[in-house]
């Protein structure tokens, strides 16, 4: 009932408006882009799109000052009668003329830094006159490429059939369009609540566009504003330690504001700044606007090589309010040749400034949307957009659209699915993917030479993977279905292993999942895999190290999971589990074929005759939870979407019971918890904490295999992008424990706040991480490692490297060593 008087509203509101339309350009006659457009002393505003074409809607029917404001060019304000629905108003703009006669220049001081002081010191004074509103919110975004090849480094590029047929022969064209039109509510620092009226994406009529305001909110009155990392505010309380400013002139704006443009530099290159113009108010010292650049590497993302931000507010002489009506987010990315843009652009109007919200105007729901807001028809969309489409906009929607229905139709997806799913006699080795679209299910077989599984242990020797799967989806309601087998054979020990997994996914409201898997395989003592496949490969061929300890595993378990409440998340299961002890079966390796490799006994690496635990079965239960507090999430028809708020910790609980054992010294009770937490510093970067305790019941005879095992590196490899979770030096099994434990991760990561000001160390443009783990048992001393190193290391644009300094102590023993971080692993295996 909601939805359709909202619909009625805009309806009505549509009828009882009249729309100004035309085109802004200079003296030479060349279209203005992004020019601010809005109604006198109302929050009612547009702006122009990038051939200068503009539309705005005006609530009252009469006489109206239009105003046109444009960064470089004198404000006009225009008054036109509405004497019909539509009326056309083209709009010449002339250059402002700045001046620096009115600033009394000393040469002992700087102009600028007299006014960027005055800025910061009513910061807090200008903030809180938009902390609370309601506004409407329109965006537009739009994603481009160019000189897309069809392979990179050899592997084909896929961006699916609808995607690439939009692209020319070059592999130029528009990746991604859509429009959000919604209201938002707000409250600083972070409470918002917005829900999405309209929602249009090109090409596809069930989709939801991501640009909505919850992810378009910079506030440059905050120190910082968060762009991958956080950046300093040109008026930051610290922001004379980071820039340099330079007073360019002034003007006055159609309310006889004077206006100082200040050019806005960075001291130094590598800091996380921005650099370009902010333009102040004076007397009030508000933002006027804004016009600024951001390089890639200075915000720790080497693939964009520029981004740009531009923001205009409008003033209401009503109010006396300064309040941003327009914001425009561009940026220039690429690798390998390819070039890739976007820009998106944001209009605030109708603001209402109230003193104070009702209690229950925010929540842990941030976005919503309605249910029809993806179906809104084009006259709709032509009569509410506040920027006009560009001609390239308007052919895009009406190529893609016009051609949606024929590639939704079974005829057309059968016919590429035809093409596609031809089977070739090599697919028996190399693998075959079969796709039904218009069903919505596939098939896949991964081939008897399936490379990419190829690894080698101690235990099988070479051993490779194969099998099949099949999945079916419903994008309406979430549900999908999935059925797959591994085949994996080990050539060394000559054994074929089979395991089976069947999962069900009932929605994607709250995620219930259950699922049940059974087979054969080996397993990692730890079952976390400290040492992944393609690292133990690595080490055994060509260094002659065996870290992998394996043991045979033959199983049937069933798992159920589900979102019962806002952020809580549990998983229960249940499991029958036969352990057989393994042994090594070979001895091959590339280099050092004198040596000898340890025993497959993580307990006796020298004994080769007995193994680790003796032959048992049991059954095992567990209950575990995931507690995001703050958890917020976005609702859409087709499902809910959480996000975590960082400024609250991750909380994880456990219970685990074995019983049904072969013996009853097998069975025990474990509990656990953990809590992970990144603790934001600001500009000066990042500390993470994870930290873990548990303790074990009745467990004094239980089986190694069930010993809490904790993550240690042997290999001087480090293969994450962040070591929270591993002792960098640590062997894996010498503090395994069937007792409680305690174990802290910490890290800190300056994000480059400490590498920007090091001489020459500062053009690596990397950052720095200081680390310190600890492991605490009741039967030994503690274990203790600090490190220091530098992470965003590598070529180019590619930062895939860390190298860090471990230093370790336990029992009077010290080590010190080199961890590589090669996070590029992670893809690998």
């Amino acid at each position: 009932m909601k939805n359709h008087i909202l619909f009625a509203f805009l309806l009505f509101s549509l009828f009882c408006s009249a729309q100004i339309k035309g085109t802004i350009t200079d003296e030479k006659g060349n279209p203005l882009p992004f020019v601010s457009v809005y109604e006198e002393n109302t929050y009612r505003g547009t702006t122009s799109n990038e051939q200068g074409n503009y539309q705005l809607q005006v609530k009252d029917i009469g006489k109206n000052k239009i105003v046109f404001q444009y960064l470089g060019f004198k404000t006009q304000k225009i008054t036109v009668a509405a004497d019909s629905k539509s009326i056309v108003l083209d709009v010449k703009m002339t250059e402002e003329s700045f001046s620096l006669n009115e600033v009394v220049i000393d040469p002992k001081s700087n102009p600028a830094n007299a006014i960027i002081k005055k800025a910061i010191a009513h910061k807090k004074e200008n903030s809180e006159k938009t902390a609370r509103f309601t506004a409407d919110f329109y965006s537009k975004g739009i994603l481009k490429v160019k000189d897309l090849p069809k392979k990179i480094l050899g592997q084909k590029v896929d961006l699916g059939e609808d995607m690439a047929s939009n692209l020319d022969s070059t592999g130029t064209g528009i990746l991604y369009l859509s429009e959000t039109l919604s209201q938002i509510a707000y409250e600083k620092p972070n409470k918002l609540k917005e829900k999405i009226i309209a929602s249009k994406i090109s090409g596809n009529s069930k989709g939801y566009s991501y640009n909505t305001a919850s992810l378009s909110t910079y506030d440059f009155y905050e120190n910082s504003i968060e762009f991958n990392i956080n950046l300093i505010s040109p008026i930051a309380d610290n922001a004379f330690s980071y820039y340099k400013y330079q007073l360019e002139g002034s003007f006055f704006d159609d309310n006889k504001h004077q206006i100082n443009k200040i050019k806005v530099t960075p001291k130094r290159d590598k800091e996380p700044v921005f650099e370009g113009y902010i333009y102040i108010v004076d007397d009030s010292y508000a933002i006027y606007a804004l016009d600024l650049d951001i390089k890639g590497y200075r915000m720790k993302n080497e693939f964009t090589e520029l981004m740009s931000i531009t923001q205009s507010f409008s003033y209401n002489q009503k109010n006396k309010i300064w309040a941003k009506n327009v914001q425009t987010l561009s940026f220039n990315a690429g690798a390998f040749g390819v070039k890739f843009s976007g820009q998106f652009n944001y209009v605030y109007s109708n603001y209402e400034f109230p003193d104070s919200f009702a209690k229950k105007t925010f929540g842990n729901e941030i976005v919503a949307f309605d249910l029809n807001a993806n179906k809104k028809d084009d006259a709709f969309w032509n009569e509410i957009r506040p920027i006009p489409l560009t001609i390239e906009e308007s052919i895009d929607y009406t190529k893609k659209d016009s051609l949606l229905t024929i590639r939704k139709s079974k005829k057309y997806t059968d016919s590429i699915d035809a093409k596609n799913n031809k089977f070739k006699i090599w697919d028996i080795l190399r693998g075959y993917d079969y796709k039904n679209t218009f069903d919505k299910y596939s098939f896949k077989y991964d081939g008897l030479l399936n490379i990419t599984s190829l690894s080698f242990n101690t235990v099988q020797g070479f051993n490779l993977d194969s099998g099949f799967s099949f999945k079916k989806w419903n994008e309406e309601n979430g549900k999908s279905s999935s059925i797959s087998t591994t085949f994996n054979y080990g050539f060394s020990d000559e054994r074929f292993r089979v395991t089976g997994e069947f999962s069900h996914r009932f929605n994607t409201i709250n995620y219930a999942t259950i699922s049940a898997s059974g087979g054969t395989k080996t397993e990692q003592f730890n079952s976390a895999e400290p040492i992944t496949k393609f690292v133990n490969s690595i080490s055994s061929l060509f260094f002659k190290d065996n870290y992998m300890k394996l043991y045979n595993l033959e199983f049937a378990q069933i798992n159920y999971a589900q979102d019962v409440a806002n952020g809580v998340n549990l998983n229960a299961k249940i499991a029958y589990e036969q352990r057989k002890p393994l042994f090594n079966t070979t001895d091959y390796s590339f280099f050092k074929r004198d040596d000898i490799y340890s025993s497959n006994n993580p307990l006796a690496p020298n004994d080769f005759s007995t193994p680790a635990f003796e032959q048992h079965h049991l059954m095992k239960a567990s209950l575990a939870a995931r507690i995001n507090f703050g958890n917020k999430y976005i609702s859409r028809p087709d499902g809910r979407y959480n996000f975590k708020d960082d400024k609250y910790p991750t909380v994880f609980l456990a219970f685990e019971k074995a019983f049904a054992g072969t013996e009853k010294k097998y069975e025990f009770e474990r509990i656990g918890a953990a809590v992970q937490y990144d603790l934001s510093l600001g500009n000066k970067g990042i500390l993470g904490m994870n930290l873990r305790a548990g303790k074990f019941f009745n467990a004094e005879n239980i089986s190694f295999i069930d010993y809490r095992h904790f993550n240690g590196n042997q290999t001087h490899i480090g293969t994450s992008g962040r070591y929270l979770n591993v002792f960098n030096l640590m062997p894996y099994y010498t503090n395994s424990t069937n007792d409680r434990y305690f174990e802290l991760h910490s890290e800190y990561n300056d994000t480059g706040f400490i590498m920007n000001k090091l001489p020459l160390l500062n053009l690596l443009k990397s950052t720095m991480n200081i680390g310190f783990h600890a492991l605490a048992l009741p039967d030994r001393n503690p274990y203790t490692e600090f490190t220091v190193g530098l992470d965003n290391l590598g070529f180019g644009k590619f930062k895939l490297f860390r190298i860090d300094y471990v230093h370790s102590y336990q029992s009077g023993i010290e080590q010190n060593g080199v961890v590589f971080g090669l996070k590029i692993l992670n893809v690998l295996d």
